[in-house]
Formats: C-alpha cells, structure tokens, sequence
C-alpha cells in the first residue's frame, strides 16, 4: 500500500483458515460472517464453528448472526450468541424474511446490554430506525450494504453520509460499508468518513495492486491472454 489506511478493514468470510490468515498479515481489524457464507464454506455445526473461530480469534470484533425468522427465537439466539465472548457483535438483520421490523427486538437487545451489528440496512430510514433504539454507551455496528444499493445503479456514497449523520450522536456505534464489490470501494467508504468496511478475502489479495502504474497493468494482462492462449494449445 502507498499509504496506511485510516478505515478498519473487517474480514468477511467463514474460512477459519482464511481468517487467522488475515488476521495474521495485520491488515484487519475485525470479522464478519453470515449465514450465507458459512453455508458455502461448508459449515454444518453453527456453535462449533463459532466457537472455533473465537478460540483462533479471541481478540478482534467478530459477528455472528441469528439465523431465526420468529422473533422470540431470534431473541433467544441473539442471547445466547452473546455470551460466547466479549469480542462477539450479534447481527440482527433490520426486518425478517416477512419485513416486519426488527427494531422492538433491537430495542430490547440494547436494553439488555447485547453488542450488535444491525445488518441488510439500505436506507437512510432504517438508520434513522437504529438510531433512535441504540444507546450511547454500549457499542454498536450498523451495516449499510453500499454494495447492493450499487447494485441497483445509485450511488452509496451520499446514503452513507447521510447515515453518519443520523449516528453521530452515537460515539460508540459505528456505521459499516458492507458488501463490499470491489478495491476502489475502499477508498470510497474512507473518503467519505465511513469507520468501516467489509472485505472480502479476494479484495484484500488486490490491497498489492494499489497504486500499480496502468501501464505495467495492461502489460500483465496481455501476458495472461498470451499464458492462457498457450497453455490451451489454440491454432488456427
């Protein structure tokens, strides 16, 4: 890297080796995992995973999220996941898979002391949500997904401003660039004051090509067409 980077990259996977790895390289400062990852990594046993990646990583905010639809059960994986150690954050995503709002759930996670990570937040609305149920004094992550609000052609950067405006009477929550796409969304989240993003473990391999002339950029890549060409064996 040209230069140090202010903004704390967060590891998003399930890969216990892939994790220790970036934790290892001293580029990140936290992990984030959901239940979509997990089920491509393979994993079958929640709890054991969990409590493999925290005995690997005790030291670094890791979030696990609840994976209930019914509140009440969400409720009491949410509790239960607390308690798995002091560096864990609870992911509670903002509505369940019907849309009914999570914030009364939120309001009494907060209420009773649990970290969150309130996740599949898209809009400025349900930040304003959040925010009104968080406390000042208990930390706190809300993730806006910038990568899928791109997704659909607009741009995330004036929703995360906006966001860290509604959180900015919050010291202890901080807001969270998520599905990250690509290098450049780095410079983008820390460009806009964005405490954190989610990086996931192809992007932080692309964290060398930082600032690489575009030249010796191109020249690579008309080296890989050539590689590629051969070692097919194409003739015409």
């Amino acid at each position: 890297m040209t230069q140090p980077l202010q903004i704390h990259l967060y590891a998003d996977g399930a890969v216990i080796e892939e994790m220790v790895a970036a934790r290892d390289e001293g580029l990140v400062k936290g992990f984030t995992t959901n239940p979509t990852l997990m089920r491509k990594a393979g994993i079958t046993d929640y709890a054991a995973f969990a409590h493999q990646a925290l005995a690997a990583i005790p030291d670094l905010p890791i979030s696990f999220e609840v994976f209930a639809d019914e509140f009440p059960q969400m409720e009491r994986q949410a509790n239960l996941i607390a308690t798995w150690g002091r560096n864990v954050f609870v992911k509670i995503p903002i509505t369940n898979a019907q849309g009914e709002s999570s914030l009364p759930l939120i309001s009494r996670l907060v209420a009773a002391g649990v970290k969150l990570n309130v996740t599949a937040i898209l809009t400025p609305e349900q930040v304003a949500g959040v925010a009104e149920v968080l406390r000042p004094d208990l930390p706190a992550i809300v993730s806006v997904f910038a990568g899928r609000i791109a997704d659909t052609g607009r741009d995330p950067v004036p929703i995360i401003t906006a966001s860290l405006t509604l959180l900015s009477a919050l010291p202890e929550a901080k807001l969270l660039w998520a599905s990250t796409r690509e290098l450049l969304n780095i410079f983008q989240a820390q460009a806009a004051g964005c405490p954190i993003i989610t990086v996931t473990p192809d992007i932080l391999n692309k964290l060398k090509m930082e600032g690489m002339p575009l030249p010796a950029l191109s020249l690579a890549t008309v080296q890989m067409f050539l590689r590629d060409a051969t070692a097919a064996g194409f003739s015409l």
